[in-house]
C-alpha cells in the first residue's frame, strides 16, 4: 500500500492531524493504532462495576479556537458539562485553596511566617543570576519556605525526579508566581484567592469520559481511515516504508510519528547511531491511575472539589480527583455511587509498589480525611502508563535540537505529547494543534507554532 499521508498513532495529535487533512480536502491518508482503539492517553475505561475511569485528571479548556470549534463539532453545544474549577492542596490535616502561595493563610502561624519570611528575603535580595534548573528556578521564584513547605515535596511527588534534574523553561503559565503585596493582603483582609489559572472554568463530557471525545472526534475523521491493532515494527528512512509487525509493507511521502521519541528512533533504520543513543538521554515517568469507586455521598466538604493536590509524604498519589463531580455519568448511579481517582508518578528515581498501590492508596485516603471506611469502597481500578510524564530534563531541550531534524530528510516528523517531548506544550489542545500545525506544514507549506514556539502558543489563552 501507498498513502501520500501516514500517521502513527490515534491520540489527540493523530486525530488532530487526519482531521486537518479531511478539511483539506485530502483522503489520501491513513492511521496506525497499536491498541484496538482510538485515543492514545486520552482513552476512558468503564471497570467490572460500571465505574468511568480516565488517564489521569484531563479537563477541558484550550488556547484555540480551532479546538474550540471542533469539541462542539464531536460533542455538539449540549453534550458537555461546565465547572468552576474548585482546587485545594491538602497539608497540616487541612485544605488550602489553590494557587498555595496565595492562600498561606491557612496554614498554621509558625508555617504561615516560614512561607512569608521566604518571600520577603526574596524581595531583600533578588537574584539576577538566570536559574540553571527547576530548583533553582523554585527558590528564586518562591523563597525557601514555600519550596521547603509545598514546592519541593510536590513537584517530586509528580515528576518522580529530583527538581534540580529539570529545567526551567517549561514553566510559563502552568505555575502562578508570588506577588508579596498580594500574599501579605490576603494574610491581613483574609481574602480567599482562587480564580488564578488558565482552567478557571473548565468543560467536561457527559458521556464517556474523555475517552468519549476522542471516539467522537474518530468518527468526524472517519474510521475507515484509521487502521487498529498495527503496530509498527520498524521504518526504513531511505526508502520511506513502514513495516508493520504481521509483516504488511505502506509506504509513504510524509510521516508523523506520536510514538515516544526515544522508543521510535530505534525503529527508524537509516538514522545514525549516535543520534539514536542521544534520545535514550530523555526522562520520562510513569502514571498510575487508581480509582476508588465508592458508595453513599462525599462528604459536604467535597461535593463540589474538583481535583486535590498531596504534597505530603504519607499518601503515595499527588492528585485527586473527585471524578464523579465532573460528571454524574461517571458512576453507575449518583444517587448511590460517588468516585475518587488518584494519581501517583513513578520513576527509576521514585520507585512505586505496584502491588499494594490500591491499599496504600485506600489507606491513605481514609488518613487524609477523603473517605471514612474501606467498607464503603465497593470498586478499585489501577491501570499504569509507562509514558505519563515528558520529563522537562535538562537535557532535554539540546537532545531535541539535535534529534528531530535528523528525522526529517526521511520525511518524518515526531510531534505529540511523547512524539515531540515538550511538556509545556503537550495538553490535549497542544497536542491536537502539533497535529493539525504539522498538516498545515506538510499539505499548504503553513509554518507551525505550537512545537517551535511554546511561549507564544500559550499566550494566546484568552485571545
Amino acid at each position: 500500500m501507498k498513502y501520500k499521508y501516514v500517521i502513527i498513532g490515534s491520540g489527540p495529535t493523530g486525530l488532530g492531524a487526519a482531521h486537518r487533512l479531511k478539511e483539506l480536502g485530502i483522503t489520501d491518508f491513513i492511521v496506525l493504532e497499536k491498541e484496538n482503539r482510538i485515543g492514545g492517553l486520552s482513552k476512558s475505561f468503564v471497570d467490572e462495576k460500571g465505574f468511568t475511569w480516565d488517564v489521569g485528571g484531563h479537563v477541558q479548556f484550550s488556547h484555540y479556537k480551532y479546538f474550540d470549534d471542533l469539541m462542539v463539532a464531536a460533542l455538539g453545544e449540549d453534550g458537555w458539562y461546565s465547572h468552576q474549577r474548585e482546587s485545594w492542596v491538602w497539608i497540616e490535616n487541612r485544605f488550602v485553596p489553590y494557587p498555595f502561595q496565595n492562600n498561606i493563610k491557612y496554614l498554621t502561624p509558625e508555617t504561615m511566617w516560614k512561607c512569608l519570611e521566604g518571600i520577603i528575603h526574596n524581595y531583600k535580595h533578588p537574584t539576577t543570576v538566570k536559574p540553571a534548573n527547576f530548583r533553582e528556578w523554585i527558590l528564586a521564584t518562591f523563597g525557601p519556605g514555600l519550596a521547603e513547605t509545598f514546592m519541593f515535596p510536590y513537584n517530586f511527588k509528580v515528576w518522580a525526579y529530583p527538581t534540580e534534574e529539570m529545567n526551567a523553561a517549561w514553566v510559563g503559565e502552568r505555575v502562578a508566581v508570588t506577588d508579596l503585596s498580594r500574599v501579605t493582603k490576603n494574610i491581613i483582609f483574609n481574602n480567599d484567592d482562587f480564580s488564578w489559572g488558565p482552567n478557571s472554568t473548565f468543560k467536561f463530557p457527559k458521556h464517556g469520559g474523555t475517552g468519549g471525545i476522542w471516539e467522537a472526534v474518530g468518527n468526524l475523521v472517519g474510521r475507515e481511515y484509521i487502521k487498529l491493532n498495527a503496530t509498527v515494527e520498524k521504518v526504513i528512512g531511505p526508502e520511506k516504508k513502514i513495516i508493520l509487525a504481521g509483516g504488511e509493507e505502506i509506504e509513504y511521502e510524509h510521516l508523523m510519528s506520536t510514538v515516544p521519541l526515544d522508543l521510535f528512533v530505534q525503529k527508524v533504520e537509516g538514522l545514525d547511531a549516535d543520534t539514536v543513543q542521544r534520545a535514550q538521554g530523555l526522562k520520562h515517568s510513569s502514571t498510575n491511575v487508581v480509582g476508588i469507586g465508592l458508595k453513599g455521598k462525599p462528604k459536604p466538604s467535597l461535593e463540589t472539589m474538583c481535583w486535590m493536590y498531596f504534597p505530603e509524604y504519607n499518601s503515595p498519589y499527588y492528585r485527586v480527583t473527585v471524578f464523579s463531580n465532573y460528571s454524574p455519568h461517571n458512576v453507575p448511579d449518583i444517587n448511590q455511587n460517588w468516585s475518587l481517582m488518584t494519581e501517583t508518578s513513578e520513576s527509576s528515581a521514585k520507585p512505586v509498589n505496584r502491588e499494594t498501590l490500591i491499599a496504600d492508596t485506600i489507606r491513605a485516603l481514609i488518613e487524609d480525611q477523603l473517605i471514612e471506611s474501606a467498607d464503603d469502597v465497593v470498586s478499585t481500578f489501577h491501570m499504569a502508563f509507562d509514558y505519563g510524564y515528558p520529563t522537562p530534563s535538562v537535557e532535554r531541550d539540546g537532545i531535541l535540537k539535535a534529534v528531530l531534524p535528523k528525522l526529517e530528510p526521511f520525511g518524518i516528523y515526531s510531534r505529540g505529547r511523547f512524539g515531540a517531548w515538550k511538556y509545556e506544550v503537550s495538553n490535549q489542545d497542544h497536542s491536537l494543534m502539533q497535529g493539525v500545525e504539522w498538516a498545515n506544514r506538510v499539505a499548504a507549506g503553513v509554518p507551525e507554532l505550537t512545537l517551535p514556539f511554546p511561549d507564544t502558543a500559550n499566550a494566546m489563552w484568552g485571545k
